[in-house]
């Protein structure tokens, strides 16, 4: 009996932080109301292996759900890549990949994408680009003539 209460006790407690973090992602994050039940689920999930000693990336490798080529393509956006962690767009994926712990080839690996997936958007590449020419990086000519102006 003495058992049984305290898996009740536990349970609440996964409860209340489930609720938390889902009410905290939901205030910052669009989402549709058809994935909110799944969002839940899959907090309450990652609590519970958490608690048992397992680690995020333990936990993520257990999930079975990989994206689709629909879902790679339309992450892929001229302006932005979204992420498969987060769901949220990034110019550039290298700095987010790093924060949670992934390089960009377990990346890859993790969520079954081709070894060609870029890490950052073709405009802030393409813009980067044009700075670079503008100033003359590069070119060992427009070098020595910036040294000469120096």
């Amino acid at each position: 009996m003495r058992a049984n209460h305290e898996y009740e006790k536990q349970d609440a407690r996964y409860a209340d932080i489930t609720v938390t973090i889902t009410s905290a992602y939901v205030s910052k994050n669009h989402l549709a109301p058809a994935q909110l039940p799944q969002l839940i689920s899959d907090i309450h999930s990652t609590l519970r292996s958490l608690d048992r000693g397992l680690t995020v990336e333990t936990a993520l490798a257990n999930e079975s759900s990989l994206p689709t080529a629909v879902d790679i393509r339309q992450s892929i956006r001229a302006e932005a890549l979204t992420s498969f962690i987060d769901g949220r767009a990034y110019r550039t994926l290298k700095r987010h990949l790093t924060a949670h712990g992934f390089s960009p080839q377990s990346y890859r690996a993790r969520f079954g994408l081709p070894a060609d997936y870029p890490m950052i958007a073709q405009d802030y590449t393409a813009k980067r680009s044009a700075l670079a020419k503008a100033i003359g990086l590069g070119v060992p000519s427009a070098q020595v003539n910036r040294q000469a102006a120096e």
